[in-house]
């Protein structure tokens, strides 16, 4: 079952269908039903039409005469989001190198060194928590809406191949050395080398990506 919140129950089957869609539970190609959902959520069928209707609007599914088909994140929309991230994230670096608080920073940091804690224990889901923490955050200190706005659907739709990088040894810790040296650029209000080490991260990201998707 659902845990009720503050927000509607429609926006927390959308939330919850969508995170199972992004993060591979349910596969590109797979056929579902309303009733199967119903099942599966544990909620009548109202907020889960509000929710397919969406995610239709998302292009994370297609509702067809067969039932409701799930796309989910393609290789080329794949490509493409970490292209556009690295570019427009580079930009929120870079803003937040501008515009952040001491308040933030000290939030920022104690997040990166959470990462850094985490990442020799080989804790996956809290260095995954941390890192997700990190982009998010900066999102926020950049201070501009209209780029959270952005931002924040993109990150979402690599839920799934975030969650292989972190769990790959070598990458996590490489990714956190460059939230460090990320961290480092901001704090010291470099906005522009905060905007280089940004792409360069998400660049290595792409990579990384690419490369395990060619193996």
């Amino acid at each position: 079952m659902l845990e009720h919140r503050t927000i509607s129950l429609a926006e927390q089957v959308f939330d919850r269908l969508e995170t199972e869609i992004l993060s591979g539970k349910y596969q590109p190609g797979e056929i579902l039903t309303e009733l199967k959902l119903v099942g599966d959520l544990g909620v009548s069928r109202t907020p889960i039409r509000e929710a397919l209707h969406r995610l239709e609007q998302e292009h994370v599914i297609e509702i067809t005469q067969k039932g409701i088909l799930v796309l989910g994140v393609s290789r080329q929309d794949l490509e493409d989001i970490l292209e556009i991230r690295m570019r427009v994230e580079g930009l929120a670096a870079y803003m937040a190198a501008k515009r952040i608080t001491p308040e933030e920073l000290e939030e920022l940091r104690e997040t990166v060194e959470l990462q850094e804690f985490y990442v020799p224990k080989k804790d996956a889901d809290r260095i995954n928590v941390m890192d997700t923490k990190f982009h998010l955050l900066i999102y926020r200190f950049a201070g501009s809406t209209p780029l959270y706005d952005t931002l924040m659907p993109l990150h979402k739709k690599v839920l799934k191949y975030r969650r292989a990088s972190v769990e790959n040894e070598v990458r996590s810790a490489y990714s956190s050395q460059e939230h460090r040296a990320i961290f480092e650029a901001i704090a010291s209000h470099d906005a522009e080398r905060a905007e280089e080490l940004m792409r360069i991260h998400i660049a290595n990201a792409k990579e990384y990506i690419q490369k395990k998707g060619n193996s």
